[in-house]
């Protein structure tokens, strides 16, 4: 099932994620892959098996048995059997969860949520809902909800006994309608707010102006919204008379390919932007650039990488690098070149890898990744490094820091990070302090970015300053180029 967009000369796909896909579509058999003759007769004998004892598990099990139960539990090893960590099984509960994630919009209150586990070694922790972070110019942000508050009770239940899904199905519901939420802020105050719940945007983007007109765009999902966004932060960089432009991709996991296609057509003029592969022919397709421009094509862009950039995020900085448009800079991404439908059955459904896709130098990524032009990694921790960092985190000693001094002013948090280098911690001062401010950071909204302790985009900042930054570009290796060289080197060495 495909849709023509004539205007940007592509067709819709389907989407994917870092480890989930996107699109959903009706489920019909007819467009199935045709079996061979003896594949076909096989797959009905194996069939008739699998009913035959489905049947008999369901009427002779010594308990009564819930027939959904062996269907889901079928399911799931189906698609194990498979080996592919994309292809998989979903629940109701993931589907819907899918289904917000992909559309980019629900209805609810605005707050990023996280539940811990029950750990053996804290049998008294109390299993309450933590407050991550609210989001922007939501009901939660504006009942003045913050990071690091705990929601004890949903309409007057208590949250230590309900799951994640539980508590989302509770919080999330239709905009107009009305929740109450029982919040614990630090360890004795505690309150009720009364919450209307609207249309929240899940936030795909976050801009700001650097020093020296640089842009910073940091791109975090690839949803429906995520087009409308990225050009509405263009036309604001432009009003900023921004010379030079910095894309953040870096842990982004994915997202739509439609999306992903209509973004990276923003900054290249013509070409293939990308293209997919399968045995079945329906799911082969390359996706051409439309030659309009949404920014001058002499801009310096750079794009930061890490290994948690992936899937559609991959496919932006395959294109860009590839038609050497930017110059990519930090650590290899992750490498997910498949391509999966969503496809619903009833209120569960299933995702399938159906397709690979291939950079413009048609390189396909899976499981290799996209280097970057110009690697700046964060610096590894020795074991002795780790074992004391260890031994702090255990302690609590940040989190103690942060809730003592909630408002520490730069004087406070250096003597602090050297009353533990004088303890005898070997772990770098940088480190420390980053440590106590992501602490700190719990009670308020973290900024959008870091000038202080990230040396990757810092790095960036400075590759886009270097007066040859256009032949370092023209000189960048193809994803392609990069491929081919490494079989090379690999080849050489085995003959050695």
């Amino acid at each position: 099932m495909s849709e023509h967009k004539s205007t940007r000369g592509i067709k819709a796909a389907w989407g994917i994620t870092a480890l989930v896909a996107g699109f959903c579509t009706i489920l019909s058999f007819s467009s199935l892959p045709v079996y061979a003759e003896d594949n076909k007769a096989a797959s009905q004998r194996y069939f008739s098996i699998f009913q035959s004892a489905f049947n008999f598990v369901l009427d002779n099990y010594v308990d009564v048995v819930d027939p959904k139960v062996l269907y889901e539990g079928a399911m799931q090893g189906l698609f194990e059997s498979l080996g592919d960590p994309y292809s998989s099984f979903l629940t109701e509960a993931m589907m819907s969860d899918l289904n917000d994630t992909t559309t980019g919009r629900f209805g609810g209150i605005g707050l990023y949520i996280s539940k811990p586990l029950a750990d053996p070694k804290q049998p008294d922790k109390r299993l309450f809902v933590d407050i991550v972070s609210p989001i922007e110019d939501t009901p939660g942000w504006r009942a003045g909800i913050m990071p690091g508050d705990k929601i004890t009770h949903i309409d007057g239940e208590p949250t230590e006994t309900l799951s994640m899904d539980e508590v989302l199905k509770r919080l999330r519901g239709e905009p107009g309608s009305k929740v109450t939420i029982t919040i614990l802020r630090g360890t004795a105050l505690s309150f009720d707010e009364k919450l209307e719940r609207a249309m929240i945007e899940v936030p795909t983007i976050k801009r700001a102006m650097l020093p020296n007109r640089v842009a910073y765009l940091r791109i975090i999902e690839f949803t429906p919204q995520t087009l409308p966004r990225v050009t509405e932060a263009l036309d604001w960089f432009k009003t900023q008379s921004y010379n030079s432009l910095i894309i953040d991709l870096r842990n982004n996991p994915g997202g739509l390919l439609t999306s992903v296609i209509q973004v990276a057509d923003l900054f290249i003029e013509k070409g293939i932007i990308v293209s997919t592969k399968s045995r079945n022919r329906y799911e082969n397709a390359v996706y051409q650039a439309k030659p309009d421009l949404a920014i001058p094509k002499s801009m310096k862009i750079a794009v930061l990488i890490n290994k948690g950039s992936a899937s559609a995020s991959e496919i932006l900085a395959g294109a860009l690098k590839d038609h050497k448009q930017a110059y990519l800079v930090g650590e290899n991404t992750y490498g997910k070149g498949s391509v999966q439908q969503v496809l619903p059955l009833g209120e569960t459904g299933f995702k399938l890898t159906m397709s690979r896709y291939y950079t413009p130098s048609d390189a396909n990524i899976d499981k290799t990744g996209i280097a970057p032009d110009l690697e700046v990694k964060e610096p590894e921790l020795s074991p002795e490094e780790e074992a004391s960092l260890s031994g702090l985190i255990e302690k609590d000693v940040f989190a103690s820091f942060a809730v003592s001094n909630p408002n520490a002013s730069s004087a406070q948090v250096q003597r602090f990070v050297d009353g533990l280098k004088q303890a005898g911690s070997p772990v770098s001062e940088r480190i420390l302090k980053k440590l106590v401010r992501n602490q700190l950071e719990k009670t308020s909204i973290a900024p959008i970015y870091d000038l202080e302790y990230d040396i990757q985009l810092n790095a960036a900042i400075k590759i886009l300053a270097e007066p040859n930054f256009s032949s370092l570009l023209s000189e960048a290796l193809t994803v392609k180029d990069i491929q081919l060289a490494k079989e090379t080197e690999t080849a050489a060495a085995n003959i050695k």
